[in-house]
């Protein structure tokens, strides 16, 4: 079962880190041509992905779903154990690439991906903390 404290723990960190880079942009990509928002943008978003990750793997441990072999299979063993719907899993496998990118070699970030991944995907990270505060029976 999964650890709700740690569940709601997680959760809340990703917000705060959604919250910020929307707060920063004010939704709109072109902010992202600032060094400085760019880059806390470029932060938040990374810590957003790990603490994604961190929960997802929570959850496979805690529901004995298997032994991830990548950051990026931990979520295909949640789709297939039928936790996550395919298209969440597959943008979230997509944002742990960006997070890889980010994290080591942060001179190939692309300005475009950047700004689209603002503009439509930070509700890929909420719908999956969402969902694992689904299985904890709470909100």
């Amino acid at each position: 079962m999964l650890d709700r404290d740690l569940v709601v723990e997680k959760s809340a960190s990703i917000d705060r880190c959604i919250t910020r880079i929307r707060k920063v942009t004010g939704g709109d990509p072109r902010a992202l041509e600032g060094l400085d928002v760019e880059d806390i943008c470029v932060l938040n978003l990374q810590r957003a992905v790990q603490t994604t990750i961190d929960l997802a793997s929570h959850w496979v441990a805690a529901e004995n779903l298997g032994v991830a072999k990548t950051l990026k299979e931990t979520f295909s063993l949640l789709e297939q154990a039928g936790r996550l719907q395919p298209d969440l899993a597959e943008r979230l496998r997509k944002m742990v690439g960006f997070r890889n990118i980010a994290v080591h070699d942060y001179q190939k970030i692309s300005p475009q991906i950047l700004g689209k991944i603002v503009r439509l995907h930070l509700g890929n990270l909420e719908a999956f903390a969402s969902a694992a505060l689904g299985r904890t029976g709470g909100d």
